[in-house]
């Protein structure tokens, strides 16, 4: 074969194999832009990880009241129904007021009687006091006598007799005139010292009026008010006629406006969580629909802490389990929101702002 030909036929061979080396090629760039494409997703996605922090274990919870009052008796009428929303100060029911309005008859009556008794032992100090100076005079006259008497005495005026009658007689009133001061001094004490104190002053009417004021809350109390408004339930456990202990339960009271998402996430997942953080709260009842709200504390122990039997891991017989640390988010509501109960089961993103860098890698 001439060079010619050898030269034509290699030229021909390139021509057939170019296509097959450009399949090559290209096959070789797609290979290396897909793992191109798969690094950089995931380098992407890991870089955007770690900002949210998910948890479906989270409930709503609100203020949960069991209503009760202090004070004991006969319910006489309740004035609520079962599932009726009720405003702050609402009255929920009433126990019978006589025996309250009888305590306060005889605390005010006591109250009155106790005034009456310090006006009388001022005035009983005032004439002790009268009564100390006529003693004193008769006392100042007694000695007198027995001067007297002394002197006549030797010079047979009077008779011995005579002279021990003045000597006893002086001896028995001024014993008269000290017991008459030792009672003035005990009837000052009872007046605090004071002989023209004001009687509502005085420890004694103070705490007569205390007796009357315990009676008026006594009283007060036996009408059960809302603390604050809510929906109340369970109200048939109370009947009227029914005798209610002091303390004891009545029915149920639900808060239908401090309401809170209590979340449980993982003690892992709240390396940046914290409070201020915005969270997104969807509700199993409602799909779809999605309330905001803020992260408004981090508990400062994990829930196992507080359990009945908190866990021992002193016996050697340790293994580790990932904590669940509570958080307490302020939900935000419009008011054509449906209704948030209590119990519901809810999810939770919370979105803490974090970026990853390239540094974490290292």
């Amino acid at each position: 074969m001439s060079q010619a030909s050898a030269a034509l036929a290699a030229r021909d061979v390139d021509v057939a194999l170019r296509p097959r080396r450009k399949s090559r090629l290209l096959r070789s760039i797609l290979m290396l832009g897909g793992i191109a494409v798969v690094a950089g997703g995931a380098l992407g996605f890991w870089l955007n990880g770690g900002r949210y922090a998910y948890t479906d274990d989270a409930y709503v919870q609100a203020a949960v009241l069991s209503v009760s009052t202090d004070v004991s008796g006969l319910v006489a009428e309740i004035d609520v129904h079962e599932g009726e929303r009720v405003a702050k100060g609402q009255v929920l029911f009433r126990i019978d007021p006589r025996q309250f309005d009888i305590a306060l008859a005889g605390a005010e009556a006591n109250l009155a009687e106790t005034a009456l008794t310090m006006e009388a032992m001022k005035r009983d100090y005032r004439r002790m006091l009268h009564d100390i100076d006529a003693k004193a005079a008769q006392v100042a006259d007694d000695q007198a006598n027995l001067g007297r008497y002394a002197n006549l005495v030797k010079a047979g005026g009077v008779t011995r007799a005579e002279y021990d009658d003045a000597r006893f007689k002086l001896a028995s009133d001024q014993q008269a005139l000290e017991s008459l001061r030792a009672q003035a001094e005990a009837e000052l004490a009872r007046l605090s010292g004071k002989p023209d104190i004001d009687v509502t002053k005085t420890p004694q009417y103070l705490e007569a009026a205390a007796k009357v004021a315990e009676a008026e809350r006594e009283l007060e109390h036996a009408t059960v008010r809302a603390p604050f408004s809510g929906i109340v339930t369970e109200v048939d456990h109370l009947q009227p006629g029914q005798y209610l202990a002091a303390s004891t339960g009545a029915f149920g009271l639900v808060s239908d406006e401090h309401v809170w998402v209590e979340a449980q996430p993982k003690e892992i997942e709240l390396t940046w969580v914290k409070p201020g953080d915005p969270v997104d709260v969807t509700v199993d009842t409602y799909p779809g629909r999605v309330w905001h709200g803020v992260v408004e504390s981090i508990a400062p122990s994990s829930g196992s802490q507080f359990s009945i039997l908190p866990a021992q891991n002193s016996s050697g017989n340790w293994v580790k389990v990932v904590q669940r640390i509570p958080v307490r988010i302020r939900v935000d509501r419009r008011p054509d929101d449906p209704p948030l109960r209590t119990g519901m089961s809810v999810e939770t993103e919370i979105d803490t702002g974090h970026h990853r860098t390239l540094q974490d890698l290292f």
